[in-house]
C-alpha cells in the first residue's frame, strides 16, 4: 500500500514538474515581470529523488529501477546546468516523462 501512495505522489510531482517546465517559458514571453527561479526545479528534483529512492529500495524489476534512476539523472543534469551556467537543457522534459512512465508502470504492476 505504501508503494501505491509513493507512486501517486511521484506521478503528481512529475506531472506538476512537466507542466511547470512547459508553461513557465510561455509566461516569460508575457511582460509580467516574472523571472525564472531554478530553485523551483531543484525542489521538484529533491522530491522526485526522495520518492524514487523509497520506491526502488526493494524493487526487483531492474529495468524499471534503471528507468527511474536514469530519469532522475537527466533531471539532475538539467537542473545543475541551469543553476551553474543558466543554460536550460531539454533533458528535464525527457526525465519528467520517464518518471511519469515509470510510476505508472510500477503502479500497474502492483497487486491491488
Amino acid at each position: 500500500m505504501k508503494s501505491k501512495i509513493l507512486d501517486a505522489v511521484g506521478i503528481s510531482a512529475a506531472v506538476l514538474c512537466l507542466i511547470h517546465c512547459i508553461v513557465f517559458p510561455l509566461l516569460l514571453i508575457i511582460p509580467l515581470g516574472i523571472s525564472h527561479n531554478p530553485y523551483v526545479d531543484l525542489a521538484f528534483l529533491v522530491i522526485g529523488a526522495l520518492v524514487v529512492f523509497r520506491i526502488t529500495r526493494h524493487m526487483t524489476n531492474y529495468w524499471l529501477k534503471f528507468l527511474f534512476w536514469v530519469s532522475i539523472l537527466m533531471i539532475s543534469i538539467s537542473v545543475l546546468t541551469d543553476l551553474l551556467f543558466e543554460i536550460h537543457l531539454p533533458l528535464i522534459y525527457v526525465g519528467a516523462i520517464g518518471l511519469i512512465a515509470g510510476h505508472i508502470i510500477n503502479f500497474k504492476n502492483h497487486k491491488h
